[in-house]
This record gives C-alpha cells, sequence and structure tokens, in this order.
C-alpha cells in the first residue's frame, strides 16, 4: 500500500510512501539526457528530459517508482491490485506503452501537464513484462506540477484520466470512487466546532482538535485517502525549503504504516520502507527509510546531465542518530 501527495509553497513538491514487506534494493536514480530509453513500441529516445527519483535499476535501465523531470513534473506508481488491467499488445500502430516504462515515457517527454494530458490521448497501457522474472505490477498513477494533479486508471474500461483536486491518492477503490468518499467527512474542520446537535441543547468542545473528530486512522487504502487529503488541504508552513520539505514528510507521516500493524499471510509485515519528497522546482530529492528517519537529500543538477549513463545513489537505512553532549 501507498500514499503520495503534492503540496506548494514558494516551489512545488511532489512526495510519496512506499509501504511494501520487502525492499528490490531501490535507490535514488538520476538518469541523463542522453541514456537510450528503449521503449518497448515507441523505439529508441536518445534524448530526453533528465529524470530523478526512486527506481530499481535491472541491467542499467531503471524501473522508475516516482521520479520528476528537470522541468517540474512529477509522476508516482501505487499498487492498484483489484482494478488494474493492461491491454494485450497490438500490431496496429496504437498508441501503446508497457506498464514498466510508463514514468519515464511521460515525464521523458513531457514537460508540464498539459503536454501529458495530451500524450495520454488514445494510450493502451500493455501487459508486457520487463522480463520474466519481474511481471508487471497492477498500479495507477499520479502525475502532477505546480498547476494540478491527474490520476491515470488502466482499467478493463480503457485507460482513464481523473482531475485531482484533493493532490493524493492511496490505492484501491478506484479515484472516482475516493473523491465520493470524501463527501462523508464534510463537516471535518480543523478549527472549533460549533454544536449542531440541537438548539435547546447548549453543547461545547472539551478538547482541541474535535473539529476532526471522525477522521479514520486506520491503515486501509480508503482511510488513508481521506486522512492525507484532510491532513494536506489544511496544511500550514512557511515557505522556506527547510520549512516545506519538513512539511510535506509530516504529511506523509500522517498516512505512514509501522511494522506489525499490517500483517500478512505468512507473517510479513507491511511498513513504509520510504517516504520521498521532491522540490520539483530545484530537482532535489530528499527521502527517509524506516529505520533512518533522518532527511537525505540528493541534487540531480550535481549529476553530470547531459550524459548517457544512470547515476544511482544506495539509500541510507540505517539509524543515525545525533547524540548531544
Amino acid at each position: 500500500m501507498c500514499t503520495a501527495a503534492t503540496y506548494c509553497t514558494k516551489d512545488f513538491y511532489f512526495g510519496r510512501n512506499l509501504d511494501l514487506e520487502y525492499s528490490y534494493r531501490e535507490s535514488v536514480t538520476v538518469t541523463p539526457r542522453n541514456f537510450p530509453f528503449r521503449f518497448r513500441y515507441a523505439g529508441e529516445c536518445r534524448t530526453h528530459f533528465a529524470l530523478i527519483g526512486m527506481a530499481y535499476v535491472a541491467e542499467n535501465y531503471p524501473l522508475y517508482y516516482d521520479a520528476t523531470n528537470e522541468k517540474g513534473l512529477s509522476m508516482a506508481g501505487l499498487a492498484f491490485w483489484d482494478s488494474a488491467y493492461y491491454a494485450p499488445e497490438q500490431d496496429n500502430g496504437a498508441k501503446q506503452a508497457a506498464s514498466y516504462e510508463f514514468i519515464p515515457w511521460v515525464l521523458g517527454q513531457c514537460e508540464n501537464l498539459v503536454q501529458a494530458r495530451e500524450m495520454l490521448a488514445g494510450l493502451r497501457v500493455t501487459n508486457a513484462a520487463f522480463r520474466p522474472e519481474l511481471p508487471p505490477s497492477p498500479l495507477h498513477w499520479m502525475i502532477a506540477d505546480r498547476s494540478g494533479a491527474i490520476v491515470v486508471e488502466a482499467t478493463k474500461d480503457g485507460v482513464k484520466i481523473y482531475d485531482n483536486p484533493a493532490g493524493v491518492l492511496t490505492n484501491e477503490p478506484p479515484f472516482d470512487w475516493q473523491m465520493t468518499n470524501l463527501r462523508n467527512y464534510l463537516t471535518l474542520t480543523p478549527g472549533i466546532p460549533k454544536s449542531t446537535f440541537a438548539e435547546n441543547l447548549p453543547l461545547t468542545p472539551y478538547s482541541k482538535g474535535m473539529g476532526a473528530l471522525g477522521l479514520p486512522g486506520d491503515l486501509s487504502s480508503q482511510s488513508r485517502f481521506v486522512r492525507a487529503a484532510f491532513v494536506r488541504a489544511n496544511s500550514v508552513s512557511g515557505d522556506s525549503e527547510a520549512e516545506s520539505v519538513s512539511q510535506l514528510f509530516h504529511i506523509l507521516r500522517a498516512v505512514e504504516q509501522q511494522r506489525g500493524c499490517c500483517r500478512l499471510d505468512g507473517g510479513a509485515c507491511e511498513l513504509t520502507l520510504y517516504t520521498g519528497c521532491c522540490n520539483a522546482d530545484r530537482g532535489v530529492y530528499y527521502y527517509t527509510t524506516y529505520d533512518n528517519s533522518r532527511i537525505t537529500a540528493v541534487d540531480m543538477h550535481r549529476a553530470e546531465l547531459d550524459g548517457s549513463v544512470p547515476v544511482s545513489y544506495p539509500l541510507l537505512t540505517g539509524p543515525q542518530i545525533y547524540r548531544q553532549n
């Protein structure tokens, strides 16, 4: 299970939690402009926008979980187990992209959300695998820049594109259901609630924070969607880089998973393996891991962006504790 969210102060930020029971040894990876992406249907793309994000690098090919390009467009794939449907490949000239290459296919060629929408028109997302031992993961995607966000879902009814005014995404059910479900919480407020119980019964709050009474706190995807949407919509921070980055990490920590609270068959525990946050305007990717809550930053502009070889930065996963004397 996963959660993604946008946040905007002076700069635009895009972040996500990756919730899983195991790691693929992912790393923060910068793909320079001249790395030859060999798209399954569109052929080789020798020149494209540079990307930074979290990826599993297989056979020198970055399989991105989430990424931002040098123009400020961001994208993340989140689990969509029941509803995702990838179409069989066609050889009739249809516009197609395999799910494993979808993020670089979009971010490598689109400067902004307007161009992404145009590129997605008539698209088929196919069931082709990167290699047999890495079958396609059932996903849906959030794409965003400072102008807004959309959600892309490939289902049996085709590829659907939704405007995303909430600026968050989790997993099942489909996005339109999640937005309808938000109406169940329209009375929540970050302020002090006023009693509407009965005119002749004067009730007053006995605690701060009672305006959010009823905000779900469990780990289900629909509850995380509501909680992330509420926390994001009501978050307040300064415009500085430190304050903005800190606030987005706080938003995502509101829906993080602790080891032991979500147990799978066989005893494995799903947990938040990492939280990533990218300043999309500056190309700086920040992250924490489950055991290392210290924020680490990777600046894409310190890599050779005109190069042809991806650069990966292994995650710092061990605890880093500052001991004050």
